[in-house]
This record gives structure tokens, sequence and C-alpha cells, in this order.
């Protein structure tokens, strides 16, 4: 158990939260929620004891483990797989090269044999005779193969470092399991697994995660970081989102009967415990869901930007056609023979276990960059807007927010009111939209991009990415945006309800090829087995 006691946390200009009193017990999984900058990770660090608090201390239970997931992807070059992911059981590891460093002594000696009897002692109590084979075994689980785990980390591609790392955070069933953004660079089959993990995970999880579909899966109460306070709610993700929702409607009606006010709050408890989570904490949460009151609700003081993408006109009979494109980056095949055909108002998913794969496509398609062969096609009536992953290309010029801005602008909508009005909708407000580019978040720059693109009322939207660095809100908002959008939409995505609910065609990218499959949706796709198998085989 990890006990907070009247936790603060202060820096010179702000505070960012006070008075924090929670308790974190095993067998439930809580997600930590907030705006960006509200202080998500940063309580992280704090109950990691990577930060000192203003005030207040974190307590955990005698002689239980900590482990988190590692932000730093380049910590361990210098090791091997396997030696990086036992090195999440840190005293395990340290007993392992204490006595493998003492056998190896040339002049081994009597005190060194009691030392090392001592070591062999505490090897034995961890379990360290099957520290390997369950590294290993993990590993297989994250897709990181036998062939892999002797290589050093400096020789994995990022996305095999992210899983080598979360690997390393799993390892030896640690008490108490701190995440942050865990689903981040991870492919959807690893992004399931890791689900059922943690659905299974019999000891206390925290997890600071924007994937709404994995907080729904894995959390059984969330943290909101909101109103300098950080409040503990029974419940997943959904649940909190529409209890605050009714928490705001019921607030408005200050004359409506109390009486009318709890009916509506039982009967909305019954309709989510009914849809409980399959996991084995969902009779638990249903207990602890029949128990909330009226006053366990509180309205959320969330803003959410207002995001509607408008065309100019409409496409054509023709969208898209991909013949044979291959491209080569430092000598590494990325894309080999892509061929495939997009229709009018279909709305795609470009998948792949591969960053690289699906930005290097993005890219071609959008003219960013030339394919070494083959040829991509758009209908003549088609207009394209594109949001690249890496957008820092974008902001580097000596210019205000507004000013930025004006350059997409038609002459009827370059004037200062209307530009601060638009910027407002994507929450710019006041000063706000004299702000540098150079200064921007990685979330307000996001934010801005989503600006130009709605004023370039284009038909086909590429969109590589796009809730990277935005918080939940901005994404939910941009969600609904898409899936309400007319035109054509080719995105990247690692987030499932993203997928789910906005792409009605599915693309699966691979150095060897592609694998379609029309009309459908992205649960469909990765349950069918015969598209699964064709996956398998390009890889």
């Amino acid at each position: 158990m990890i006990t907070v006691s009247d936790v603060s946390l202060r820096f010179p200009d702000r505070q960012l939260y006070s008075d924090v009193n929670l308790k974190f017990t095993p067998g439930n999984c809580y997600g930590i929620i907030g705006a960006n900058g509200a202080g998500k990770s940063t309580f992280l660090k704090i109950l990691s004891g990577q930060l000192a608090p203003t005030t207040g201390q974190v307590t955990i239970s005698p002689n239980e483990r900590m482990t988190s997931l590692k932000q730093d992807h380049y910590a361990f070059e210098a090791y091997t797989v396997l030696d990086t992911v036992i090195q999440g059981h840190e005293k395990l590891y340290q007993v392992m090269q204490e006595k493998n460093a003492l056998y190896a002594k040339p002049d081994f000696n009597d005190e060194d044999g009691i030392k090392v009897a001592e070591l062999e002692g505490e090897f034995a109590e961890m379990d360290g005779w099957n520290a390997e084979a369950e590294a290993a075994q993990l590993l297989q689980e994250l897709g990181i193969d036998e062939t892999m785990q002797q290589q050093k980390m400096s020789e994995l591609t990022e996305n095999e470092k992210v899983k080598v790392l979360l690997g390393q955070a799993l390892f030896g069933k640690p008490d108490i399991l701190l995440l942050d953004e865990p689903t981040n660079g991870l492919d959807a089959p690893t992004i399931q697994w890791l689900e059922n993990f943690l659905m299974n995970f019999p000891n206390t999880v925290i997890v600071v995660s924007h994937d709404r579909h994995f907080l729904n899966t894995v959390c059984t109460h969330m943290c909101d970081v909101d109103f300098g306070k950080i409040e503990l709610f029974v419940g997943n993700y959904d649940f909190w989102l529409q209890s605050s929702q009714l928490a705001a409607q019921l607030k408005n009606q200050a004359n409506a009967k109390k009486e009318d006010q709890i009916k509506e709050l039982q009967e909305f408890i019954a309709r989510f415990s009914a849809n409980a989570s399959k996991s084995k904490q969902a009779t638990s949460r249903k207990k602890q869901l029949d128990k909330i009151t009226l006053e366990d609700i509180k309205p959320s003081s969330r803003q959410y930007p207002f995001i509607k993408f408008e065309t100019a006109r409409e496409i054509g009979s023709d969208l898209l056609r991909v013949d044979n494109i291959s491209k080569s980056i430092a000598g590494v095949k990325i894309l080999d023979q892509v061929t495939f055909t997009l229709k009018p108002g279909e709305k795609t998913a470009l998948i792949s276990r591969s960053d690289v794969a699906t930005t290097t496509l993005m890219q071609i398609l959008a003219g960013e960059l030339e394919p070494d062969t083959g040829t991509v096609t758009w209908g003549v009536t088609t207009s394209r807007a594109y949001l690249p992953r890496d957008n820092s290309a974008e902001f580097t010029a000596d210019l205000t927010i507004l000013d930025w801005l004006r350059q997409f602008a038609s002459k009827e909508e370059s004037d200062n009111t209307f530009l601060r009005g638009f910027l407002g909708r994507m929450l710019f407000s006041g000063d706000e939209v004299l702000k540098k580019l150079n200064m921007l978040s990685g979330g307000e720059k996001v934010r801005c991009m989503l600006a130009k693109i709605m004023l370039s009322q284009a038909n086909v939207l590429l969109l590589d990415d796009p809730t990277n660095h935005l918080d939940l809100e901005s994404i939910t908002a941009l969600n609904d945006a898409l899936v309400d959008f007319g035109g054509a939409l080719v995105f990247t995505s690692h987030d499932y309800e993203f997928i789910q609910t906005i792409a009605d065609h599915i693309v699966e990218v691979s150095a060897k090829g592609v694998v379609e499959r029309f009309d459908t949706h992205y649960d469909e796709f990765l349950a069918h087995d015969d598209i699964q198998k064709q996956v398998a085989a390009l890889y």
C-alpha cells in the first residue's frame, strides 16, 4: 500500500496542488487524469521519490518494492536486453553482479567465500535462479524474441526499446507499479497484452495515460488532478467523464428536488454497473459504485476546444491510387511495393508495427517525400491538408500565434477579430494569442496545426498520429470532429478508441507489403483470424 499524506507542491510561479491525501491499495489500478500541465507526471515523480513535495509525505508499506517505467530510452545502451529487464529488480541485479564479481576474482579467499554465501542466500530468497527465465519469457510475450535478448540496447529500434523498458518495469512482480504513458510507441497486439496483464495484476498499479480505451479497460479508480487538488473516484474513465457531466447538469438544476437528482444518479450508476469491465476487479468495483452518493461526484473544470472541419468542395469520383511504392532510408527498406486504392468518403487508418513505415508512407502521400519507385495519384478534385508527426519545422519563425495563423487565412479571415475568435475556440484566449511560437508546448503546437487545417477547408485530411501531445479533452474533441467530417481521411494512431470510432477502412503496412480490409472497423480487423495470419506473415 502507498499512502499520500498532506502533500502539496509549489513552484516559484504557481502551486500545482495542495493538501493531497490518498491511499493506493493492492488489487486496484488507478488512472491519473488532468489537463496538460496539471501535474500528472509530476505526481508520479513524487510517488517514486524522484521529486520531494513542498509539504507532506509519501509512505510505502514495509518491504514493498516499487518500479516505474523509465522515460529515457537511451539510459541502458551499454547493457544487453536481458540484463536491462532484470535491472527492474534493482536489489536482485545488484546481488547478482556482486556475487558474479566475487566468483571471478583470481585470488578468491575465505572472506570472499563467506560473503558469497550471504549473497547466494539473498539471491535465492528473491527467486534469483528463475530471474533470467522469467525475464526471457516476459520479453517473448512483449514481442522481443530470443535472438534479440543478448543484443545491446543500442542495437534496438525505438519501438523495441520501449517494449524492453516496459518489461523492466513489470519484471519481478513489483508491489507498486508506476506507468507514465505506457502505451506510447506500442503496437496494437502489445497494448492488448499489457491490458490483459494489468487486469490480472494482483498488486497496486498507478498509471498516467491519454488512451481512453486503455483507461477504461484497466482502471478501477480515477485520480483527477483539478482545482489544485487530486480527488479519487471509483470507476474507469468513462464513468468519471459521464459522472462529472452529470454533476454539472445537477448543479445547474438548483431548483430540482433532491429526490429526483438522487434517482437520476442511481439510474446512471446502475447503467455503468451493468456494463462493468470483465476483469477480476469488476465485482468489487460494482460494490463500490453502488455506495456513491450525490456528494461524491463533482463537475470538472476541463475545457474542450471547438474543432470542426469543413470542406470547400466535394470530392469527385476518384480519391487515391498508390501503385508499387517502395522506399529505403539509410539503406534500410521501409516500404516495398505498397499498392492500394482509396475511395471518396473513406476514413482510412494506416496500421503498422513500425511507426517509421506509416510515417514514411504519410510523407509520400503528402508530397513531402519522393518514393524510390512507384506512383501516388490523387483525384483532380482533392485538396489536402497534412499534420505531420514531427511538426517542429512549422514553428521555427519568430512569430506570435496570431501572426503565424494569419499566413494561412484568406483575405476575409485575416483581420485580428476573426483570428482571435478562431484561436479562442482552440483555447488560446486573450493575450495567449501573442505567445511566441518557440514558447509553445507540444499540445499547443498540435492545436495550432489543427486551427491551420480548419482554415484550409481541405476535403482530404492526412493526419500522422494527431493525438500525440494532446490532453484527453482535446483528443475527445478531435475524435468527434473527425467522426463528423464529410471529406476523406487518412490517419495513423495508437489510440484504440480513436481508430475504432473513426476508421471504416484499415490498411496494414509493413516492409513486405500491405494487407487491406475494406469496410472494417478496427475491433473486427484485430479479431479477424485470416487477416491476422496475413499480417503475421508480413513481419
